[in-house]
């Protein structure tokens, strides 16, 4: 059978294509207009087509897109700075994903347990994890789904229950070739997973007690989204490593890998780069990107919208038998389900032209634009009632 269409069919592809977007709103070639709770998986924070970072875009490509860097980019080194000020790190390294950023991190362990004399260092990784899709963060992810079919996986893994310090404990007493830990501070893919209080901080004790690296994984929640800059920060946590991408530069591609101490003087002249990596026209859209966040104060938006969208879910969702849980932090929001429900994504696409996500096969997951309106977010609570409440009958 030849494809309808030369793109390869890495996605099972929803039956729309989008023309235009404003703020929460996106129009199909028809005219229909949908509202966003998704944010193109947690990248459009600031909504769809926002002045700001239009203007910024359009200023730095009549200026300067690309050099590499074989030179300074004074852009990149604002970004940097910018960057390490809010997360308490020491430097940053630019890419182009978070799957990279993730890499980067991988790379930076490995090189702290060869410098602590690990001939082959480990890293902690965990289960119902997400890391990416190149081979390392796939052999990192806690997903067989994701990792089906690529074998030989990655080795140098020691894969434990997510929250459950009782197994990082463990291996730290039955292993001397750890060189680091990576998590989620949150849990996306692995269905918006909040961490029992204490982990993060019993996980950091074991760190600084054992010379591990603490890896966190913020691609999805950093930049706002959990209703502070860095998902870490609810605990009071600074980590070693940190990961970002998604929202940092609103859709543009951009990846950072930050680190602070030890970690952050790993990396030498040869020994990592990216031809694309924090180019002009990026760091341009990310700097601007900050300034909005910093201007709108959009942590503390996300986290009275988040409170405002649980509110409304509870009180339409809280009577279903279906419904086992609600969950999140400000603007990540799980609603887990008694039974699949993937069928609810072209059902909301539909019936109530609302773009929702399904994670983990059970947990309708809610990313809308930190810019939302709160009239959306009712909408949005309405919108999901509805949708499952019609769907079970």
């Amino acid at each position: 059978m030849i494809a309808a269409t030369p793109v390869m069919a890495t996605y099972p592809r929803l039956p729309v294509a989008f023309v235009r977007g404003e703020g929460a709103w996106l129009w199909d070639a028809s005219g229909r207009r949908y509202l966003d709770a998704v944010s193109g998986i947690a990248v459009c924070s600031l909504g769809h087509a926002h002045p700001a970072i239009a203007a910024a875009l359009a200023e730095q490509a009549r200026t300067l897109v690309h050099t590499s860097n074989l030179y300074r980019i004074t852009l990149q080194e604002q970004l940097a700075a910018r960057l390490t000020a809010l997360a308490g790190m020491d430097g940053a390294f630019f890419c182009n994903s978070g799957a990279e950023a993730n890499e980067a991190a991988m790379k930076i362990a490995r090189l702290h347990g060869h410098a602590c004399r690990i001939a082959e260092p480990q890293i902690i990784v965990m289960d119902g994890s997400f890391h990416g899709r190149t081979l390392a963060t796939l052999s990192a992810t806690g997903n067989r789904k994701v990792q089906a079919g690529f074998e030989p996986l990655v080795q140098g893994f020691l894969r434990v229950p997510y929250g459950d310090t009782g197994a990082l404990a463990h291996v730290a007493s039955t292993r001397r070739d750890v060189a680091a830990l990576l998590l989620e501070p949150l849990q996306g893919e692995g269905g918006v997973i909040v961490p029992p209080e204490g982990y993060l901080s019993a996980a950091r004790e074991l760190c600084d007690r054992h010379g591990w690296l603490m890896i966190c994984d913020e691609v999805q929640t950093g930049m706002c989204r959990t209703g502070r800059w860095f998902a870490c920060q609810h605990w009071g946590v600074l980590p070693d490593v940190m990961t970002l991408a998604k929202s940092l530069g609103n859709g543009v591609p951009i990846g950072a890998c930050l680190a602070r101490g030890v970690a952050a003087q790993m990396f030498q002249p040869g020994s990592h780069g990216s031809t694309f990596g924090g180019n002009p026209l990026a760091c341009r859209a990310a700097l601007a990107v900050i300034e909005v966040m910093e201007a709108e104060n959009l942590a503390r938006r996300a986290a009275d919208l988040g409170a405002l969208l649980f509110d409304g879910l509870r009180e339409r969702l809280a009577h279903l038998a279906c419904v086992r849980a609600l969950r999140g932090r400000g603007l990540m929001v799980g609603v887990e389900l008694d039974r699949p429900c993937e069928g609810l994504v072209s059902r909301a696409l539909t019936d109530e032209a609302v773009l929702i996500n399904v994670t983990s096969g059970n947990v309708v997951r809610l990313l809308p634009p930190l810019i939302c309106t709160t009239t959306q977010i009712e909408l949005l609570a309405e919108a999901l009632g509805r949708v499952i409440r019609d769907w079970i009958g």
